[in-house]
């Protein structure tokens, strides 16, 4: 990829002193890791709503699918404020060309999910969703979301940071040229990538691929489009994962040595049943697709679909 990878995120996680007591929620994996490697786009819903910091706290209260925003003591409701500023912000951001977004968990303006909403005896219930996260996702429905307690979880963040690169070169793909053949490339060198979550998406995208010659250009993208999205929110497995390694053991069975093929099939063996993380596998699934020069092997992104610097795989 020739371009930075774009994300947006809630500020305060970049160690900006925004929140409403004057702190900051800075995540050091965020900025030290995962920012070697991404250009962050900061949005504070509530500085750039206006709130001075500090400030008083807001709480969403009343019906969870269309909650009002009132301040936590003296119940000035900021609703349509925050309202019309989410639905001008997120039609500027269109221009950032994002391939994702990392909320502030728990946030009544930012939280993607479990925000706590106030009913009339001030019980709260984790049903809401903050009201500028709620904006964007209805915007943009296919970019990439998490918030940045659920990227404590190894597999979460696994998850997360594989569709952001697999995004951008979708995007990369999209920008160099539309052409069913660029598409069938792109398709073929994310094939085990996509089987790794999702056998039945993968069945289907093979599908609408095969049949790239009668359907309109763009009608061909957006459904594609779609369809990896939607298959690589799903999470991959030891089981699945297991699968896909053993179906590319089948492209370089007959170059293998009896002994190496019964290693990897261990090392497969160990890796389903949970005693071994899945760069072993891969890293040796990688050595023998370089001894033995596999192309097709070397062009899946399946076996190096993000950099290595970022450790992902030693921990699912």
């Amino acid at each position: 990829m020739d371009k930075t990878i774009k994300l947006g995120i809630s500020s305060c996680l970049l160690g900006e002193r925004v929140r409403w007591n004057g702190t900051h929620k800075l995540d050091r994996f965020l900025t030290g890791t995962l920012g070697k490697f991404v250009e962050y786009v900061p949005v504070c819903p509530e500085v750039e709503c206006g709130f001075d910091v500090p400030r008083e706290p807001l709480r969403q209260v009343g019906d969870p699918d269309s909650p009002r925003l009132i301040t936590s003591r003296t119940k000035i409701d900021y609703t349509d404020r925050m309202t019309r500023w989410a639905r001008k912000r997120v039609i500027e951001l269109e221009k950032e060309d994002l391939c994702g977004f990392i909320f502030k968990s728990r946030s009544p303006s930012s939280g993607m999910e479990r925000v706590k909403v106030y009913n009339e005896n001030g019980i709260p219930v984790k049903k809401g969703v903050g009201m500028f996260a709620r904006a964007f996702m209805a915007h943009f429905p296919l970019v990439p979301v998490e918030e940045d307690g659920r990227l404590h979880d190894p597999k979460l963040r696994e998850n997360f940071i594989e569709r952001i690169f697999t995004f951008k070169r979708w995007r990369d793909t999209r920008a160099e040229r539309e052409s069913r053949g660029n598409l069938v490339s792109f398709h073929t060198d994310h094939k085990m990538l996509i089987l790794s979550h999702s056998p039945q998406h993968h069945r289907m995208m093979g599908k609408l691929v095969a049949q790239a010659k009668e359907i309109p250009l763009r009608e061909l993208y957006e459904q594609y489009q779609e369809l990896l999205m939607e298959a690589l929110r799903l999470k991959s497995t030891p089981a699945k994962n297991a699968n896909v390694l053993t179906h590319i053991l089948g492209y370089v069975k007959k170059q293998l040595s009896a002994d190496e093929k019964r290693e990897l099939l261990k090392i497969i063996e160990l890796y389903r049943g949970g005693t071994v993380p899945l760069i072993v596998p891969i890293t040796l699934m990688n050595h023998y697709v370089r001894k033995y020069d596999q192309p097709y092997l070397k062009e899946q992104y399946y076996l190096h679909p993000h950099p290595l610097e970022l450790q992902l795989r030693n921990h699912v």
